[in-house]
Formats: C-alpha cells, structure tokens, sequence
C-alpha cells in the first residue's frame, strides 16, 4: 500500500494593521470569541451543581404529576444557561464592533506605545489575514506596562507556531518601547491558550470570577504576567 503525503509550505509575514485588512479582521474578532459559547456551556453544564440541578428539575415536574413537565423544566434550564454563555459573549463582540475594532487605527496605532498586528500567511499565490494580537500600553503609579488583547487565530491555522509568534511579537515590542511588563487576561476555557502564554514566559498572578447573566454563571478568568526586565529577547 502507497500513502501520498501531501505537504505545503505557508509563507508567514507578521506586520502592522492595514485599513485595508479591517473586514478580515473584525470576522477573525468575532469568529474567535464566540467560538468559546460552547466550551463555556459545556463547563457550566457538567459542574457538579449543574449535574445535581438539572435533573433535580426532572424529578420535580415528575412529582408534579407531568411527563411534559420533567421534560419542559430541565430543557428550559439547559435552554436559560446556553442562552447566558451565548450572550455574554455576544454582546461582548456586539460592543467592540461598535467601539475600538470599529475605528482599529484611531484605538491601537495613534501613539507611538500601542500597536496592532496581523499574522499574514502566504499559501501559493493568495495572501490572507489569518491572525492577530495588539498591545496597548497602560500606567500604574510611575511605572508604564502594555497589555495584550485581541489575540486569535483562524481555527485551521492553529498549532502551527503562529500563535507564539504573535505573542513573542507582543513581548518584544513591550521590551523594545521600555514597559517594564506585559500582561494579559484569559479565561478558563482556553486552556491552550495558557499553555502557550505559560511558555513565552508569563506567570500567573491572580484570577477572579465573571459573573454571567443574572449570575447563573461565572467565568474563571487568569490574570498573567511576564517581567520584560528579566526575561530576554528570543
């Protein structure tokens, strides 16, 4: 038996943010945040309070006297989270697209200590916007550190090293404008995502919870850091 391989070489350019790039990129936003409705809902769903809630609510429409009962009130709750998962993070995309990915060089490219990139990948002849990370530089007391956002990669471009490329740009670039740290936020749903943060060099210092609608939910977000003083350039 003959197993053809086939093999492609993907030519990379990580560069600024182009006006021109400003439809590719608000799709690359919104794909990459609400492709985590459903790792959020499969999380709420199988905590244990969640798995003692729901078919509690069987039970109760069962004891009421309705089979259509233990069907509708376990369906309605499933219905309730999902619809919580779903709108937290679609109004999130809903407010950006208004505010600062609606105007991408006013927000993160008008002074000298932000910036916005692009990974841009190369396949035969046609060259597509496939990724993407900004850094916005923030103040605490006398000292001045950038903290990355916007970081998401189309799904078939992943595990590819694209995704410690971006954040090593993000860090360098922090290292090069004086900051003396870089931090960032991720949720507990992106677990490779930390994986990847954890191995550029960035510690976590600290997570709290966000609260979803109505507080039927919470997510556990981290807080990470890396020191650009102490770490060198790669």
């Amino acid at each position: 038996m003959i197993f053809l391989v086939v093999t492609f070489v993907m030519q990379l350019v990580i560069r600024r943010y182009r006006p021109a790039d400003k439809d590719t990129v608000l799709t690359l936003f919104s794909t990459g945040i609400l492709e985590h409705i459903r790792p959020c809902f499969y999380n709420a769903m199988t905590s244990p309070l969640y798995l003692t809630i729901t078919p509690t609510l069987c039970a109760v429409g069962y004891l009421l006297g309705s089979v259509f009962g233990a069907v509708l009130f376990p369906a309605a709750w499933v219905g309730l989270i999902y619809y919580c998962c779903h709108e937290v993070y679609a109004s999130f995309v809903r407010v950006r697209l208004r505010t600062d990915m609606q105007d991408i060089p006013g927000n993160f490219l008008s002074r000298p200590d932000d910036c916005f990139w692009v990974a841009e990948a190369e396949v035969g002849a046609r060259a597509q916007v496939v990724g993407m990370v900004a850094v916005v530089a923030k103040h605490s007391g006398t000292e001045k550190y950038g903290e990355m956002f916007r970081m998401i990669i189309f799904p078939q471009y992943r595990r590819m090293g694209l995704g410690f490329r971006l954040t090593q740009t993000a860090v360098d670039f922090c290292k090069e404008r004086g900051f003396c740290k870089a931090v960032l936020e991720t949720s507990s749903t992106q677990m490779a995502a930390v994986a990847l943060y954890s191995k550029v060099g960035f510690n976590q210092i600290g997570n709290y919870y966000y609260q979803l609608l109505y507080q039927l939910k919470s997510i556990l977000c981290a807080k990470l850091m890396l020191n650009c003083k102490s770490q060198p350039y790669l």
